[in-house]
Order: C-alpha cells, then sequence, then structure tokens
C-alpha cells in the first residue's frame, strides 16, 4: 500500500484597510502561494483584515490551530494605524516591548539620533518570545512567534523577508500539477471530468473556462503529489478530450 502523501498547510492574512478599500491592490498572496507550493506546502486559505485589533487577533488565533504556518503581511509600520505586532501579542496572550536587537539594527540604520524618531522606534517593538525576521531590504525587521510569522506589506520588502525564512519551512510532499486545454465549453466536459477524478483517487480535478479569439474553452487543471497516477490521469483526460470531439493542448 503506497504510503499516504504528507500534507502541509499554510494561511495568508492580509492587514489593512488600503487593501479592503481598493486603494492598494494586494500583490502579495500570488507570490507567497507560488513560493509555499515550491516549497511543498499549500495555502488553504487566505484573509483580508481590517486595521481592527480584534478582526487581525480573531483572524491569527483561528488559523493558527488550524494550520502549520500562518504569515500576516502589512500593519508593521512607523504609524499609528500600524497596529499588527500588538495584535499578534494580545493573540498569543504576551506583552510587548522593544526588541534589543531591533533597536540596535535601527539604530545603525539611523546613526543621526534624530532621525531615529519614536516612530520609527515603533517598528523595534515585538511581542515577548518573538523570533526576528530579517529584512535586507529596508532594515526594520519582521518577526516570528510560533507558527505566526509576521512581514511588512509593501511587496519588495515582503518577498525579501520571506525569502529569509523560506530555508525554516518544512514542506510536505509537493503537490504536482498538469494543465490541458481544450475548445470545449464546461458543461460539456463537467461529468466526463468528475469521473476521472472519482477513477484515479488522490487526483484533484479543476476546470477554468477561457475566451480567446472568440471561442470559448476549457482549461482542465490535475493535481496530484504521485507523478507516475499524475500521468496516468492526464492520459485519460487526453482521451476524454477527444472522445468529446477536442483537441487536447498541453498548457
Amino acid at each position: 500500500m503506497a504510503a499516504e502523501p504528507k500534507i502541509v498547510t499554510a494561511a495568508l492574512i492580509i492587514i489593512g484597510n488600503e487593501i479592503l478599500s481598493g486603494r492598494t491592490k494586494d500583490k502579495n498572496m500570488g507570490f507567497i502561494a507560488e513560493r509555499l507550493t515550491e516549497l511543498g506546502v499549500r495555502m488553504m486559505e487566505a484573509r483580508v483584515v481590517a486595521d481592527i485589533e480584534a478582526e487581525i487577533v480573531d483572524a491569527v488565533n483561528s488559523l493558527r490551530a488550524r494550520y502549520d504556518y500562518v504569515f500576516t503581511t502589512g500593519g508593521i509600520g512607523p504609524t499609528h494605524d500600524d497596529i499588527t505586532a500588538d495584535a499578534i501579542a494580545k493573540a498569543f496572550g504576551v506583552g510587548i516591548s522593544e526588541h534589543p536587537d531591533a533597536v540596535a539594527l535601527l539604530s545603525a540604520r539611523y546613526r543621526n539620533p534624530a532621525d531615529f524618531t519614536a516612530a520609527r522606534r515603533r517598528m523595534t517593538r515585538v511581542p515577548h518570545g518573538g523570533v526576528l525576521v530579517e529584512n535586507p531590504v529596508s532594515t526594520a525587521p519582521g518577526f516570528r512567534v510560533e507558527n505566526v510569522y509576521v512581514f511588512a506589506g509593501i511587496p519588495v520588502v515582503m518577498q525579501a523577508m520571506f525569502e529569509s525564512i523560506a530555508h525554516e519551512l518544512v514542506g510536505g510532499d509537493p503537490l504536482l500539477s498538469r494543465a490541458v486545454s481544450a475548445y470545449l465549453p464546461e458543461g460539456v466536459i463537467a461529468a466526463p471530468l468528475a469521473e476521472i477524478e472519482k477513477a484515479h483517487p488522490g487526483i484533484e480535478a479543476g476546470s477554468y473556462p477561457f475566451q480567446r479569439d472568440g471561442r470559448f474553452g476549457s482549461s482542465l487543471v490535475l493535481r496530484s503529489t504521485d507523478a507516475a497516477l499524475l500521468d496516468r490521469a492526464t492520459d485519460a483526460l487526453k482521451s476524454m478530450i477527444v472522445e468529446l470531439g477536442g483537441e487536447p493542448m498541453e498548457v
């Protein structure tokens, strides 16, 4: 009997009123989801939460109990509405204060004491027990408390922070995928696609409609941790498309 695949899961909390208002377009979820997939970690859920402490606390406590890793983006800057660090401390029931290593990092960056303002000192505050996450772009660190990683919201900074901790993440069996497209409507392929999934336990099948050059079609995606099983299911998928009068196109 084949061993059960090792599945490691994650969730993302995107924090910020500017995201919910549409003023700022999120660019972080796609990056994190793609990198996690490469590392063998499955993103199972993502939430966008306002700059409200109780909402952040609720989201953090709900998701950290359900998933192996939780990542947050946004709300760790120098302004009064950057409340993520305080919310994380409250979620874990710990205090918060300036982290000496974070103070040293920012003191070195702002060599003139007058430039190391009270607002900038706010970025050195870390929940007690938190471990710093390196920020090679703009110095002010993120942090980790248990399985929760707290990143900046600015994409270039967030990406650098993620890469600084990527080696720490222990993934499971990577989720492989195959995609085949055809100029067939979803209504035609829905039932036979479900049969392919049923006939190949361990396969996840999805259908995504598209329109190209005035023609409608479907992009069919199969996913599995078992490469050989995925190959067999893909062959069955191509045969199904041909039987329905379509031409399979691998993408």
